[in-house]
């Protein structure tokens, strides 16, 4: 799905002022090295007079201990991403992608509704107090979040996303010469300001060129282990006549 006019001008500032709130984080998310989506040599330094700090962080509501397994009901219990822990954590809550994941794969829509539900109940059980407190205001079927401020991405594919699931990408700021390239389905797509862009990223290598400003990229997509977790079930493909 290609929507390139899908959000108002009002959401793109509400995009823009919940960024600014996490710049703090967006700083401290660059690296020297290591792997490239947090990699500096692939930012825009930043100038002095830009407002918001160049970075790459992941958000959610559900987040797996670094270095646990799925299943270890001790030490692989989902918490609240760390993201979330900060008096930010209720403005970047916004059910932005909801509504067109709703239209465009309603199964998906379910099961990240199920999702929701399952892990509000194991938050509860396992006195999870901060992650229960999240959940009340996360607004949105899609259990994840990463929020990319001023980053050239190169080809690549997400594996931490459930494979027939779809993600939605979002893009706002002051900036031009935007594109969005799928090149084994030699495809590009401009990707202008407000512009939504919706696909299967475990499966389509996919990548964004380097802009000429300032741009903010919102990725919403379904972490395949937070599933696995819940104990929710495959939603399947998406089907253009609508049945399961």
């Amino acid at each position: 799905w290609y929507l390139p006019d899908a959000l108002t001008d009002a959401t793109q500032k509400e995009i823009w002022a919940a960024t600014d709130l996490l710049s703090p984080m967006l700083e401290k998310s660059i690296k020297l090295d290591g792997i490239w989506h947090t990699n500096q040599e692939w930012f825009t330094p930043r100038s002095e007079n830009d407002v918001l700090t160049p970075g790459c962080i992941n958000v959610s509501a559900a987040w797996f201990q670094q270095g646990h397994e799925v299943g270890s009901d001790e030490m692989g219990i989902s918490v609240v991403s760390a993201s979330l822990k900060g008096p930010s954590s209720k403005n970047i809550l916004k059910a932005i992608a909801t509504v067109a994941l709703r239209v465009m794969h309603p199964q998906q829509y379910w099961i990240g509704l199920q999702a929701s539900a399952s892990l509000r109940d194991k938050a509860g059980s396992k006195k999870l107090l901060k992650m229960s407190e999240t959940l009340q205001y996360w607004a949105t079927v899609f259990n994840s979040l990463t929020i990319i401020y001023n980053r050239e991405t190169p080809n690549h594919r997400d594996h931490s996303s459930i494979l027939e699931c779809f993600d939605i990408l979002t893009s706002v700021g002051n900036y031009s010469n935007a594109w969005m390239s799928m090149p084994s389905l030699q495809l590009e797509f401009r990707y202008d300001p407000g512009c939504m862009i919706t696909f299967l990223e475990r499966i389509i290598r996919h990548g964004v060129h380097a802009v000429e400003g300032d741009q903010i990229a919102w990725a919403w997509y379904m972490r395949d282990a937070v599933h696995i977790y819940a104990m929710i079930p495959s939603c399947g493909w998406a089907r253009l006549d609508g049945k399961k």
